[in-house]
């Protein structure tokens, strides 16, 4: 597992490449849920996400060597556009491979910055190049199982612990768990009274099986959040969780979706699915905590259309 010592590293390392970005309390939102409302604002991060820290992390890691051979990563969406970008940034050559679900907007984000992309028929597809593209001499980048950019993604909390105010309770998205296992080392070291809770959505439970089960386990996928979407947890970011994180809820797609209207409506930001399951976890964390929780939220994300969310409004019929 790491520890704080990296995360600090990792905060020094890529400083110059990431944002550090707001962390505000959301007058909209406290009034929405009855409780008050801090929220981290990585939707207006460098690529759309924090993403682009974990890849930043790594990149910066790599010898002359690997850097001159090149990069792949494989990802549902943010993974791939922040490896693409930073890569770029960084002159490193990239390749993305990606499922045919993930978005037209992650794809156009990938090749509009310069990677190679490569489109398979599933994430089990995807994670399948993983042994080919390493023959070819390509270093991975993996979204997760890494802990150079768990370290990165960890910069969230270390973020997050320093700027915010009281909190009780800290809510962040979970897919691979990368994010959640940097963050909880941050927290658990900078804010060791707060409980912190992940979310999933319903048909992309890799972490909920994996708790259940004892350790990473394979699980079908059926949520329209292909952000989330990993089709398995690593054992890296399982034992995080399983020591660190006090409980990992599952919300609905149709509340994922109505989070990201939510948000939008009473926090004046434009957030994808992935983001808004944090706001419907929130409300559940608000009944179990009551009154006097203090919620802090980690707003990973913004890449998504509006006719992508305007369309899953009306699938699920929300308005």
């Amino acid at each position: 597992m790491i520890d704080m010592s990296q995360i600090e590293a990792a905060a020094e390392r890529i400083a110059d490449q990431v944002v550090r970005t707001p962390t505000v309390p959301s007058p909209g939102l406290s009034t929405l849920l009855g409780v008050p409302v801090t929220v981290k604002l990585e939707l207006l991060q460098r690529t759309g996400s924090f993403k682009a820290r974990g890849a930043a992390a790594k990149l910066l890691s790599l010898s002359e060597r690997e850097r001159a051979a090149g990069v792949f990563a494989i990802s549902g969406g943010n993974h791939g556009i922040a490896v693409a970008v930073m890569a770029a940034a960084l002159d490193v050559k990239a390749t993305v491979v990606m499922p045919r679900s993930a978005s037209a907007y992650a794809v156009e984000q990938v090749e509009a910055a310069g990677a190679s992309l490569r489109l398979t028929d599933g994430m089990d597809e995807a994670f399948g190049t993983v042994a080919r593209l390493q023959e070819e001499g390509l270093t991975l980048v993996h979204p997760f199982d890494d802990p150079v950019v768990i370290a990165g993604q960890g910069t969230v909390g270390l973020e997050f612990a320093e700027d915010a105010g009281e909190v009780t309770d800290f809510v962040v998205s979970v897919g691979g768990g990368g994010l959640i296992a940097g963050v909880a080392t941050a927290l658990r070291e900078l804010r060791p009274g707060a409980r912190i809770w992940g979310v999933e959505t319903g048909g992309a439970e890799a972490m909920s099986a994996a708790l259940a089960a004892g350790g990473p386990v394979p699980v079908p996928l059926s949520s329209v959040v292909t952000t989330l979407s990993a089709p398995s947890v690593s054992r890296l970011t399982y034992d995080h969780v399983a020591a660190l994180v006090d409980e990992v809820l599952v919300v609905p797609d149709r509340d994922a979706v109505q989070g990201t209207l939510d948000l939008a409506r009473h926090a004046k930001v434009w957030t994808e699915p992935a983001a808004g399951c944090a706001l419907a976890a929130a409300r559940l964390v608000v009944d179990r905590v009551g009154a006097d929780a203090r919620i802090g939220l980690v707003v990973c994300g913004g890449n998504t259309t509006v006719e992508d969310v305007m369309a899953w409004a009306e699938r699920f019929g929300l308005r």
